[in-house]
């Protein structure tokens, strides 16, 4: 049996390792604590599920869904950036729904890259990011992000002859897994530096809720209001908890916007009807909620960061996300992925090697805050007796 030479190019799997790494210790007999994952173990917020709930009842929901039958959702999308930015988005052509934001990230490539054409990715980032790459048969540029820094790329280093050949540049703020947030400033740079270099600038955009200081994060069409080359992705995963449901759009550039529909076109239809009436309830309900869930998440973060500092592994407190990123002690600097195998086996503490989101990432594990204080409390407790045998 063969099979395409695009699936030799993609790198080794971490987290199917870890994930084998978890069923084992399972197995073994330990009780997992698992904080490897991203997945908000927070309820969806009533309003949702009721409107849901009501969209089941309607035999006119059950059918495939096409683009025009989405429009009260792409509507509500663009009067929520009006609302949020000042924006006036055109829901016709500027939004297009998505099954996630990772749908996205990973088929827009598609629609910019020929083989060999570059892409300027974060490193660390994350993973489907480099995946929609090498679908593409692109070849990926690692822009290092560094503590020194601030987790921001440096434009200005960026090699000519790497972007004789580059097309396109991904960022993601605030940043998973780093923590770092950007400013509307560094945007600006960013967009002016894709419209020097023809590059088309794409924004993760998933934590755009998830700040502790009050400060409202800059989405990239700010500084790109003409919207010349950026498209932005947003997920409901995060802000709503509802990572299951499978529910993001895009938002941006029209002529990218298009060419990501094509693509879409051939993949799927679009998500249940009930689903987009839901998100379209969230996006015009539940501020509320979203304040809640982001003071659920200070509250663990707090507790985690100040019982880490307690066992001697002092770690950063992360202005933004759902997530630590913890530099690793010695003697575990760039072992992060050996390092996290013998965490879970030995405690049945689950985290994140920094090597899974590339290279700059060595030396780091990401811890995910999705569980409760007593749980959290009870994992640091498990890692202080990992770290002192």
């Amino acid at each position: 049996m063969k099979f395409a030479d695009r699936i030799q190019k993609f790198p080794a799997n971490v987290f199917a390792e870890m994930d084998q790494a978890k069923r084992q210790a399972l197995d073994a007999g330990q009780s997992l604590i698992d904080l490897s994952l991203g997945s908000s173990d927070l309820p969806v917020a009533t309003p949702i599920l009721e409107t849901i709930s009501q969209s089941l009842q309607d035999p006119s929901t059950h059918g495939y869904l096409l683009f025009h039958g989405t429009r009260s959702f792409r509507q509500a999308v663009a009067d929520w950036y009006e609302r949020r930015y000042g924006l006036s988005i055109d829901p016709e052509t500027e939004v297009l729904p998505l099954i996630g934001s990772q749908e996205g990230t990973a088929h827009l490539p598609l629609a910019i890259l020929n083989p060999g054409d570059v892409a300027l990715l974060q490193d660390p980032g994350y993973p489907s990011h480099s995946g929609g790459v090498y679908l593409a048969g692109g070849d990926i540029y690692g822009m290092p992000l560094l503590a020194e820094n601030q987790f921001l790329p440096v434009l200005g280093d960026i090699p000519a002859a790497v972007l004789q050949k580059a097309r396109m540049m991904v960022l993601s703020y605030p940043h998973n897994p780093t923590t770092a947030i950007a400013s509307l400033s560094f945007f600006e740079e960013a967009v002016q530096f894709c419209q020097d270099h023809d590059l088309v600038l794409v924004h993760d955009f998933p934590y755009v809720d998830f700040v502790f200081s009050n400060q409202q994060m800059p989405s990239i069409l700010q500084a790109d209001r003409n919207r010349h080359c950026s498209i932005e992705f947003f997920t409901f995963s995060k802000s709503y908890s509802m990572g299951g449901f499978r529910i993001g759009y895009a938002i941006g550039n029209a002529e990218l916007i298009a060419s990501l529909r094509r693509i879409k076109a051939i993949v799927d239809f679009n998500q249940y009807q009930g689903i987009l009436n839901g998100a379209v309830t969230a996006l015009t309900t539940c501020e509320a909620d979203i304040q809640t869930t982001l003071d659920t998440f200070q509250t663990r973060r707090d507790i985690f960061v100040s019982a880490m500092n307690n066992i001697g592994w002092p770690v950063p407190s992360p202005t933004a996300t759902m997530y630590i990123w913890a530099p690793l002690p010695e003697p575990w600097q760039q072992k992060s992925v050996e390092f996290c195998k013998q965490l879970v086996a030995h405690t049945g503490v689950a985290a994140s090697p920094g090597a899974g989101f590339g290279k700059t990432g060595e030396g780091y594990v990401r811890f995910a805050l999705v569980q409760d204080p007593d749980t959290l409390a009870a994992a640091v407790d498990r890692i202080a007796s990992f770290l002192h045998t």
